[in-house]
């Protein structure tokens, strides 16, 4: 059935505004006209996962925050729209301009891209919601600099950049080219739809039988496994963290790899995958009880293939059987998604 007039007028606008930009600068507004989901991910920490330094609201509400690690002073300043990254040793300072910011300001916390003659560098500390505060970034505590450049940030080589703006951007790159020139911030609808382009173009033609054969890729379709290596590309696969050999409490925030060590976990269930439990249009909710009814449509009287919870708790599931680990350095504790009985005083399961 073809559209309305009044209908095409509702798509015209963000539809012709990515006719004009192109698909890497295409925004959810392009996909609300038709999508719910378009009005809710952008308010998502995924859509976050990397911000513009003007937009940053850690670094808008803390004009200046500022610490010092052994012999190193840090101060992070606010100047207009923009942020000053500052390191000193009482005898010399450098000074760098923030490039980007990466994490949501209502998630963990946010790691600094510094720039410096035309180099980028990751920053040697880091905000933490939990402190309200700056401390070393994760992996770089416990190691003295030998010097003041080691002391600001560590360089950036091109597979670290290709791996954290591949994962906190949209269009980030082209092949093994970074492409920040033309990035969206954030993980945007394109990222995990990579044919949102010809989609959206069939439907700009007014093809309705056009864009459904073009429909954007949906994981959500996918077998467990599929979705656990499709969120694995950022999120980090089970065979990606065998082969480093990540052992111990390190890997406990690699949820795909932690759910495939589960006994629940089954490569073909769509029960147990990624998508199953959250909704990546949606915030992660932090409330135990709203993931009760996803372990009953398991464990429950009547369905075969798991068994009822022998205590017969109904409720906050995941409190006992996903417990929250601490990472240290990270000044959080993760989601185990290992889902196990838990026994008491037992050795982390690597």
């Amino acid at each position: 059935m073809r559209r309305s007039g009044a209908q095409l007028a509702g798509l015209l606008f963000p539809l012709m505004a990515f006719a004009q930009t192109g698909p890497q600068n295409a925004s959810p507004s392009a996909c609300l006209p038709c999508h719910w989901q378009a009005r809710s991910q952008p308010h998502t920490s995924m859509a976050h996962a990397l911000e513009a330094v003007r937009d940053s609201k850690v670094l808008i509400d803390h004009p200046l925050l500022a610490t010092t690690q052994g012999k190193y002073s840090y101060r992070i300043e606010r100047k207009g729209d923009q942020s000053v990254y500052t390191v000193s040793d009482g005898k010399g300072q450098l000074a760098l301009a923030i490039r980007w910011v990466m994490g949501a300001s209502s998630a963990i916390g946010q790691t600094y891209v510094l720039e410096r003659d035309g180099e980028l560098y990751e920053s040697r500390v880091s905000y933490f919601s939990e402190l309200k505060g700056l401390a070393p970034t994760l992996g770089s505590e416990g190691a003295a600099p030998r010097d003041l450049d080691e002391a600001a940030g560590r360089r950036m080589g091109i597979d670290d950049k290709l791996r954290c703006f591949g994962c906190h951007a949209t269009n980030a790159a082209s092949g093994r080219k970074l492409t920040l020139e033309v990035l969206t911030p954030g993980v945007q609808c394109e990222r995990c739809h990579p044919s949102l382009d010809t989609h959206l173009a069939a439907v700009l033609l007014d093809r309705p039988e056009l864009a459904a054969s073009r429909d954007p890729a949906r994981p959500a379709a996918l077998p467990a496994e599929q979705v656990s290596n499709f969120c694995g590309q950022c999120h980090r696969t089970w065979e990606e963290i065998s082969l480093q050999g990540l052992v111990g409490v390190a890997n406990v925030r690699f949820q795909p790899y932690r759910l495939a060590g589960s006994r629940c976990y089954d490569p073909e269930d769509a029960r147990i995958s990624c998508l199953a439990c959250h909704d990546p249009h949606r915030e992660v909710s932090a409330r135990a009880e709203d993931y009760d009814a996803k372990c009953q449509a398991c464990h429950s009287d009547g369905k075969p293939g798991a068994k009822p919870c022998p205590t017969a708790a109904s409720k906050e599931c995941a409190t006992c059987h996903m417990p929250k680990i601490a990472l240290p350095g990270a000044h959080h504790k993760f989601s185990d998604h290992r889902i196990r009985i838990v026994r008491a005083n037992e050795k982390y399961p690597g």
